[in-house]
């Protein structure tokens, strides 16, 4: 029996939002989407050029109060071949929620508030 990573959902309340922001700050692409046939819940699958992996942007109709985050244990990672470019283009954005010069890796937050970890690709 084997396992293969599949998606990861995160759940948004502004849905054109969040579609831009990770359009925007990571190059993400959206692959496919599903609709409930009463339009109360839309779901949203990302990836990017490279993987099969995807992101799932849950979008609830009636939901309007915010997410609880918890301490932001759980975070996701991407590695980017221009970590400078990156760092400066998130910069510029306004994204950038925190920073870990010693380990040489940065955290953005997506308009939700879920931190997105910015590694350089040391491959």
């Amino acid at each position: 029996m084997r396992f293969k990573l599949a998606h990861t959902d995160i759940s948004v309340r502004d849905l054109s939002k969040s579609l831009a922001f990770y359009k925007e700050a990571l190059g993400l692409r959206e692959v496919r989407t599903y609709e409930q046939p009463d339009g109360e819940v839309r779901l949203v699958y990302l990836s990017d050029e490279a993987n099969k992996y995807q992101i799932e942007l849950t979008w609830l109709k009636d939901r309007k109060e915010a997410y609880n985050h918890g301490d932001n244990d759980l975070h996701l990672a991407f590695v980017t071949d221009d970590y400078e470019a990156a760092y400066s283009k998130h910069k510029e954005m306004g994204c950038i929620y925190y920073e870990n010069k010693g380990m040489g890796i940065y955290f953005i937050a997506d308009p939700d508030g879920y931190w997105l970890e910015i590694v350089p690709d040391k491959g």
